[in-house]
């Protein structure tokens, strides 16, 4: 029996503790923070962002979640977000993805889960 991307990630805990450091690396990256850190300003926010990145994390790994936030486009709309600053995102999931021990299959198959987002979230 093979096992989903979501139950490698180590399911729901495993996923929180993900996002929890890949939005810790995002406020502590140079070329993103700027986004991020206002979040720190209204926690129950910064919450409600969370959760919702877990949810959407879990349904397109494989898990039972029910996203229930805005579709990327959406979510990003406005916020001119450049390629350079994308990359820089995802340069943070990988490195949180290596920092959780996550092997190098799990690893590619998140980035391709990310490279197929690319194009709803770059928009400049």
């Amino acid at each position: 029996m093979t096992t989903t991307l979501y139950e490698r990630l180590g399911a729901a805990d495993g996923i929180a503790n993900l996002i929890d450091d890949i939005v810790a690396a995002h406020m502590r990256n140079p070329a993103i923070k700027v986004r991020f850190l206002p979040y720190l300003e209204t926690p129950e926010h910064l919450a409600k962002v969370k959760r919702n990145l877990c949810d959407f994390f879990a349904m397109g790994t494989g898990g039972e979640a029910a996203y229930g936030g805005r579709s990327m486009p959406e979510a990003h709309r406005g916020m001119n977000i450049s390629m350079a600053e994308y990359i820089a995102a995802v340069d943070d999931i990988l490195d949180t993805l290596d920092a959780h021990g996550v092997d190098p299959q799990s690893r590619r198959e998140v980035l391709e889960i990310a490279y197929g987002l690319k194009d709803e979230i770059v928009r400049v």
